[in-house]
């Protein structure tokens, strides 16, 4: 069975823009990659996990906030290269994001160094237009820009 990930996809409109929240994942192999490496904030979950519950629980790990209130709207599935399944739901709804801080995660680094070293889930997180997180996203989450009401 492939790995399956959930995550929440927050949107607002600004006068006549409409915008979402989408993160940069942290560690050193995401360090210098920007164009295509965003994410929407997601984790993975298994069968003892809802995926609405899950998308919230990895959204409040992620970006140490809270989730907004507001109608959930389902995104559905897309699958990614490697074979992980993300579902996305989207919440209409604005965020102040400055305080903002994510969960840890601890790795050899540098390798072979016998050193683990801590570094954030997600080091970046910001609201991006759709056009410009069409570039960011990675590609195949795209879709859900497409899904958005």
């Amino acid at each position: 069975m492939p790995k399956r990930s959930a995550g929440l996809l927050l949107f607002r409109q600004i006068d006549t823009t409409t915008e979402v929240l989408i993160a940069h994942p942290g560690g050193p192999f995401w360090a210098r990659k920007d164009d295509g490496a965003w994410s929407i904030p997601k984790g993975e979950y298994g069968d003892d996990e809802q995926p609405l519950a899950a998308a919230r629980r990895e959204f409040v790990e992620e970006l140490g906030l809270d989730v907004p209130a507001g109608e959930v709207i389902e995104l559905g599935d897309v699958k990614q290269s490697g074979g992980k399944v993300v579902t996305a739901f989207a919440i209409g709804a604005d965020l102040d994001i400055t305080d903002a801080v994510s969960n840890t995660f601890e790795m050899e680094w540098p390798p072979k160094s016998g050193k683990l070293t801590a570094f954030p889930e997600v080091d970046r997180v910001a609201w991006f237009d759709l056009d410009t997180a069409r570039v960011k996203l990675n590609k195949v989450q795209r879709e859900f820009l497409d899904r958005l009401p």
